[in-house]
């Protein structure tokens, strides 16, 4: 009787086992390396927000015009909803000041996923703030920060009026000060109208802020891949005026 003859079922069995095991191990290994390279080359759920820097402050400068002159196109919220279920690319980043009366939204004529807005009372940069900058332009690719300031700013004008009497403000509202206040000494000697200068001062040093934040923003600006702008925001018109580019 030959060898083979004489291997018992079992053991002539246990290679082609073996051999399926590895067979589907690998299967196993391409269907996961297949679905990672996937998730790589997914196609944005906005592609026309895939821009350079130049192209979004563009776009954004585009889109206030139409604000401004009262013709803000009609957007489909039903179907950017469903767009936007798997993911974000906004084309552009906005610290804005809290107050009610400024919308980035509205202000820029855009629609659901194309801004990134962090808002707080006096459009500064903190730490939660910069950390929420960075995740835009690190993870979702944003390629323009935008500070927007505004005219008669209550939190500037606080701050003015809390240095001015060497009286603190009650609450928690002198974090706002606190953050506020270099801006506000820098132009109380000048003259003129302080609070205009106060409010503009604040937005140039906070995209100065941004622009050197280390270790993400900065990077980016360097290489190109971001540029950080400022702007005022004109209660009266809607217009807004570009102060500080770069």
């Amino acid at each position: 009787m030959c060898d083979k003859c004489n291997e018992s079922p079992h053991e002539m069995i246990a290679p082609s086992r073996r051999s399926a095991m590895l067979l589907g191990a690998s299967a196993l290994g391409l269907a996961l390396t297949g679905r990672a390279f996937a998730k790589q080359t997914k196609t944005p759920p906005k592609p026309q927000n895939v821009l350079s820097p130049d192209a979004s402050l563009k776009r954004l400068t585009e889109g206030n015009a139409r604000y401004v002159d009262g013709v803000s196109r009609r957007h489909d919220f039903k179907h950017e909803r469903e767009a936007l279920v798997g993911g974000q690319n906004p084309f552009a980043a906005v610290l804005s000041c809290a107050d009610s009366r400024i919308a980035p939204e509205y202000a820029f004529d855009t629609g659901r996923g194309d801004l990134f807005v962090c808002r707080v009372a006096g459009n500064f940069a903190g730490t939660e703030t910069i950390a929420s900058m960075e995740y835009a332009v690190a993870v979702l690719n944003t390629p323009l920060i935008l500070v927007l300031g505004h005219d008669a700013c209550g939190a500037v004008d606080a701050t003015l009026k809390a240095i001015k009497d060497n009286k603190p403000p009650p609450g928690h509202i002198p974090s706002l000060v606190d953050a506020i206040t270099p801006a506000a000494k820098t132009v109380m000697q000048q003259g003129g109208d302080v609070l205009d200068k106060a409010i503009r001062q604040n937005v140039i040093d906070n995209v100065a802020k941004l622009k050197s934040a280390t270790p993400i923003l900065n990077a980016a600006v360097e290489q190109g891949k971001l540029k950080v702008v400022g702007g005022i925001y004109r209660l009266t018109t809607g217009t807004v005026d570009m102060i500080a580019q770069g």
